[in-house]
């Protein structure tokens, strides 16, 4: 199996990337737009998993705590060269303690965290095939003229193991645990 640990967006920031989403659709059949149910803040990606992994990863999530986080979506952007457009998300100092906790908890059932820094963000759509750039130009140019003022505040009261089936239109997520954030360390 497939897995990893994100956050679910509130009604207000799913509603506000839906209004992003069908404003900026006709950019072209290059891209492949992600569906509001896949939305979501990802904390630690894990990749393949066994059952015995996927237990620790249970046990192990469920000993983090942490108290509610405040996610704040703001502005638009590009992973060029990957073909992505993104909506951003803020790195507050909770988002970022949480992520920490989270990649701790899980490092001990053999995952590592990435290299590269965190840096947050919801996928809205990405290139089809190989064609990156190219197929983001017209979007980038409809995005840039735009002007998009994206500040959607909301608060995160858990966050979540998700296993990912992909799919040829996108991956399709299911919740596999829930882990409130109730208290502090």
């Amino acid at each position: 199996m497939r897995l990893f640990v994100g956050m679910g967006l509130a009604a207000e920031a799913t509603q506000a990337l839906a209004a992003v989403r069908e404003r900026f659709a006709a950019a072209g059949p290059s891209l492949r737009w992600s569906a509001p149910a896949t939305w979501h803040v990802t904390l630690q990606f894990l990749g393949a998993a066994g059952d015995a992994q996927a237990a620790c990863v249970v046990e192990k999530l469920g000993a983090v705590r942490a108290g509610p986080v405040p996610v704040g979506l703001a502005g638009l952007g590009f992973f060029e060269r990957a073909g992505v457009f993104w909506a951003g998300v803020a790195l507050t100092p909770e988002l970022l303690a949480l992520q920490q906790r989270v990649t701790a908890a899980t490092r001990s059932c053999g995952f590592l965290p990435e290299e590269h820094a965190y840096h947050p963000h919801i996928t809205l759509a990405r290139a089809r095939g190989h064609s990156g750039r190219d197929a983001l130009a017209p979007l980038k140019k409809m995005v840039e003229a735009a002007r998009v003022d994206l500040r959607i505040i909301f608060t995160a009261e858990e966050f979540l193991l998700y296993e990912s089936f992909p799919g040829s239109e996108g991956s399709r997520y299911e919740i596999r645990a829930r882990f409130p954030l109730a208290g502090s360390l």
